[in-house]
């Protein structure tokens, strides 16, 4: 009788620890979930930016046409891939920072522009934008990385498989001039 109580209680509580890992998993997935879509807030503010940066850069810069023509298009391909995964938007998302930089190195050459207060209006909305998809970024990988760590760690792994709990994908940047470490010439 003494052996069946101890039998029942294990399996109660092996019932009780794979509900709770079980239930990790789900808030987990929440997490991410809503991290994404402070990245997906961040990331539509910067969409919505590039048209008001655009006609105030062809209002100063007609013949730079070519340059304006790639940020529209970089934003449009941004904008179709909007619906996909962390790993699908990344490569829209790093050319639309690509041609981005491109227009803000050709403002160089235009001193009237660079001293328009609307585009250095302009101009510093983009930065705090590209902040907070920093920051947003950092906050949902720093999320994707403790579910993927549960998701491969005994013994959470054995209720992730049994439930189909999958890893998730990070959102990471790969333009290597994002990543380049610049170079400091004080001489």
């Amino acid at each position: 009788m003494i052996a069946l109580y101890i039998v029942i209680a294990v399996v109660v509580l092996v019932a009780i620890a794979v509900v709770v890992m079980y239930n990790r998993f789900a808030s987990q997935q929440a997490l991410i979930a809503e991290s994404w879509s402070g990245i997906d807030v961040e990331l539509t503010r910067r969409h919505e930016l590039i048209p008001n940066l655009v006609a105030t850069v062809k209002g100063y810069a007609s013949h730079e046409a070519a340059v304006l023509g790639a940020l529209v298009a970089a934003r449009e391909g941004a904008l179709a891939a909007s619906a996909g995964s962390p790993a699908g938007r990344a490569p829209a998302e790093d050319a639309l920072t690509g041609s981005l930089g491109q227009v803000l190195a050709r403002v160089e050459a235009y001193p009237d522009l660079k001293a328009s207060r609307n585009f250095l209006d302009l101009q510093d909305e983009l930065v705090i934008t590209e902040d907070r998809i920093a920051a947003a970024r950092r906050f949902y990988n720093g999320n994707v990385r403790a579910y993927n760590t549960r998701c491969r760690t005994i013994p959470s792994s054995l209720v992730a498989n049994a439930f189909g709990f999958r890893p998730a994908e990070f959102f990471e940047i790969r333009d290597a001039a994002v990543r380049a470490v610049p170079s400091v010439d004080l001489g």
